[in-house]
C-alpha cells in the first residue's frame, strides 16, 4: 500500500473532525481524559480537498477549492480548541427536543391511575411467588401471606443462579435489597402503604446509577465507575418502596446484547441472545427473576428484547421519564420505560417514575392516566395493510391480533404513510452517539470493546465524525416533516397496531417521540436467530419462541396504548406461560 501524504491525511482527519492521534485513556472516567487531538495544517492542497469531497457527496471546481482551502485553517483550529475542553457525560446540548407540536393538547387532564389487589390464596410453591403479578403480590402481602424479605431472598437466589446461567445480571445489589426489605415489612406492620410498588423486587439496567454500586454501561473502558448518586428514576422507585435486586445487563453502551460479561440469553432458548440493549432487565423479568425491570430505548432497545423474551415492554412519550443519572446516548432521543410480565404492571411501573426533574430540560409534568377496565370499543384503530401479508405462523398472530380487534368493537382504518426520506432520520442517532463517546474514539479505548464489527459502536462513531453539519440540520428538518405527518394520523386514529419490527413504523416513532407497547401474543415455532455480531448460535434446532405485537400512540396517551394492548393480552391469554429455565 502506497504511503498517504500526511498532509491530506491530516486534513481528512482534522476537518472532518476524526481524531488521528489515540492514546490510550488513563482513567476509567474518559469524560475527564484529554484528548489527543491533531496540529493545525496551513498547507492544505486542493487534491486534499478534492478527496475529501468525495466523503462529503459534493464536486467542487478549482477556483472553489482555492477558496475552500483559504478559510480551512480557521475551522479545523475551532475544532481542535473545542476539543481542548474535554466534555463531561451529564453536560447535554444546550437545544433540547420536543415531540409536541404547537396548537395541539396532549394528555389526559389530570393523573389517574387505578390500582386494586388480588384477594386470592395465598401462594403453593416459590415458582408462584417469583411469577407473580403486581396484582397478585400486592394482595398477598397486604393480607400477610408472604413478607418482603422471603420475596426478596427468593428473588436475589434466583438472580446469582438462574441469572448466572442467562448472563443477564451484571451484580446483584444483597446488601441493598436485604435492607430495603426489612424496611418495607416495618413500613406495613406500621400501617403505611406506599403503593403498589411497596415491597416489589425490581431490576434496573446497568446504565442507572446508584450511589456507591457499580455501573458500567456494559463497556469495558467503564469497568471501574462507581456513581456517587442515585438516578432520579431509582430515588422514585426507592421513595415507592420497591426493592432494588440487580443491576442488570445492557449491551455495551446501550446497543445489543453483548456486554463485558458475554450475550444475555433468552429465558425461552439460552442458544440465541436476549435481543437489543435492554436484554437485562427483559430476560430477567421474563426467568421470574424480579418482578419488573426499568429499561431504555434509543431504536428498539425495549421493543427487541420484550419480542425475544416475551414480555410486555412499554417505550413511553418522549420525556415522560427523567433521564437524570442515566448514561447518554442520544439526548433527543433517549427513552426510559418498563419491562413486566404484563401490561397493567408496565403502566403501574411507569407511574412511579414518571414526571418534571428541573435537571433533565425533556423532562415534562403532563399527567398520566390508566384505568384498566376500558376496553376498545368506538376506537379507531390504524394498520399498515402490508405490514400483514406474511403468510408465516408470526404473520398469522399479527393478523389475529386485528381481528380480535375488529371482534371487540374497535373500527379498524387502513393507513399509508406519506413517501418520506426516512432512513435519513438515523443521522441523527449517529452524530448524537458519536458526540456523546467522543472521548472513546478520541482516545482509542474503543479498542476495548468486544464487538468489534462493521455495524458495532467503534466503527459507527468514527464513520459519524464524517457526516456533515449540513446533513445534520437538515434531517433535523426530516424530522419535524415526520413529525407534522404522523400528527396528521394520529388526529384520525387513536393507535396503530403491527409488527414490531415494522418499518418504518420502529424508526419512525422513536424519532417523533411516541409511546408504543409490545403484548405477547402467542408463541412460533423458529430457528434461533443469529448473535447482534452475526455470529450463528450454538444450536439451529427449532423451539417454540415466543411471538408478540406492538401498539403505538398518541403523544403522552400511554392509557389508549395499554387500553389496547391489554385487550389483547386478555384476548390470546398466554402472558402467564413460563420459560423452560
Amino acid at each position: 500500500m502506497p504511503e498517504i501524504d500526511p498532509r491530506r491525511r491530516e486534513f481528512l482527519l482534522a476537518a472532518a473532525a476524526l481524531a488521528a492521534c489515540r492514546s490510550s485513556p488513563t482513567s476509567h472516567d474518559l469524560a475527564s481524559t484529554p484528548a489527543t487531538t491533531p496540529p493545525t495544517d496551513d498547507g492544505l492542497d486542493l487534491a486534499t480537498i478534492a478527496a475529501a469531497e468525495r466523503v462529503a457527496g459534493v464536486h467542487y471546481t478549482t477556483a472553489e477549492r482555492e477558496a475552500i482551502a483559504m478559510v480551512l485553517g480557521a475551522q479545523i483550529e475551532r475544532a481542535v480548541a473545542r476539543r481542548a475542553h474535554v466534555l463531561a457525560f451529564d453536560a447535554a446540548p444546550a437545544t433540547h427536543f420536543d415531540p409536541r407540536l404547537l396548537g395541539h393538547a396532549y394528555g389526559p387532564p389530570r393523573t389517574d391511575i387505578r390500582v386494586t389487589y388480588d384477594d386470592g390464596p395465598g401462594p403453593r410453591d416459590d415458582a408462584d411467588i417469583a411469577f407473580a403479578s403486581l396484582r397478585r403480590l400486592g394482595g398477598w402481602y397486604r393480607r400477610g401471606k408472604i413478607s418482603c424479605v422471603r420475596v426478596a431472598e427468593l428473588h436475589l437466589d434466583r438472580l446469582r443462579t438462574i441469572g448466572k446461567s442467562l448472563r443477564c445480571v451484571a451484580r446483584t445489589t444483597d446488601t441493598l435489597a436485604q435492607e430495603q426489605a426489612r424496611e418495607a415489612d416495618r413500613a406495613f406492620a406500621r400501617g403505611r402503604d406506599l403503593g403498589p410498588l411497596h415491597g416489589v423486587p425490581w431490576g434496573c439496567k446497568d446504565i442507572l446509577d446508584t450511589r456507591g454500586i457499580a455501573t458500567t454501561w456494559g463497556a469495558e473502558p467503564f469497568a471501574g465507575r462507581i456513581p456517587q448518586a442515585d438516578a432520579t428514576v431509582v430515588e422514585r422507585l426507592h421513595r415507592a418502596g420497591a426493592v432494588l435486586c440487580a443491576k442488570l445487563t445492557t449491551g455495551a453502551l446501550a446497543y445489543g446484547d453483548i456486554w463485558d460479561g458475554g450475550v444475555t440469553a433468552n429465558p425461552w432458548n439460552p442458544h440465541e441472545g436476549a435481543s437489543g440493549s435492554s436484554a437485562g432487565p427483559a430476560a430477567a423479568t421474563a426467568a421470574g427473576l424480579v418482578s419488573f425491570a426499568v429499561g431504555s430505548e434509543t431504536l428498539g432497545s425495549i421493543v427487541a428484547p420484550a419480542m425475544r423474551c416475551g414480555t410486555a415492554g412499554l417505550r413511553p412519550t418522549f420525556g415522560r421519564v427523567p433521564r437524570t443519572g442515566c448514561m447518554p446516548l442520544c439526548w433527543s432521543l433517549d427513552k426510559i420505560g418498563t419491562i413486566a410480565r404484563t401490561v397493567e404492571d408496565t403502566m403501574w411501573s411507569l407511574a412511579a417514575i414518571v414526571g418534571v426533574d428541573d435537571r433533565d430540560p425533556s423532562a415534562s409534568r403532563i399527567p398520566l392516566a390508566y384505568d384498566g377496565r376500558d376496553d376498545v370499543r368506538g376506537l379507531r384503530i390504524g394498520y399498515v395493510a402490508a405490514d400483514f401479508d406474511s403468510g408465516s405462523s408470526a404473520g398469522r398472530l399479527d393478523k389475529a391480533a386485528l381481528d380480535v380487534l375488529r371482534r371487540r368493537g374497535a373500527t379498524l382504518v387502513e393507513l399509508t404513510l406519506p413517501a418520506l426520506p426516512y432512513p435519513a432520520l438515523l443521522t441523527i442517532l449517529f452524530a448524537e452517539a458519536a458526540a456523546a463517546f467522543e472521548q472513546l474514539t478520541l482516545n482509542g479505548s474503543d479498542d476495548a470493546l468486544r464487538w468489534q464489527g462493521p455495524e458495532a459502536w467503534p466503527n459507527t462513531f468514527r464513520a459519524a465524525r464524517f457526516i456533515s453539519a449540513i446533513d445534520l440540520v437538515n434531517a433535523d428538518r426530516v424530522r419535524r416533516t415526520v413529525m407534522i405527518a404522523m400528527q396528521t394520523i394520529f388526529d384520525d386514529v387513536a393507535a396503530i397496531v403491527g409488527p414490531s419490527f415494522s418499518e418504518p413504523l420502529l424508526l419512525v416513532t422513536n424519532m417523533t417521540g411516541h409511546p408504543c407497547m409490545v403484548v405477547r401474543t402467542g408463541f412460533v415455532e423458529r430457528a434461533p436467530e443469529p448473535a447482534t455480531d452475526g455470529q450463528a448460535p450454538a444450536s439451529l434446532l427449532p423451539f417454540r419462541a415466543p411471538h408478540g405485537i406492538t401498539v403505538w400512540g398518541r403523544l403522552y396517551d400511554e392509557a389508549t396504548v395499554a387500553r389496547v394492548a391489554l385487550a389483547l393480552e386478555q384476548e390470546f391469554a398466554v402472558a402467564q406461560e413460563r420459560p423452560p429455565v
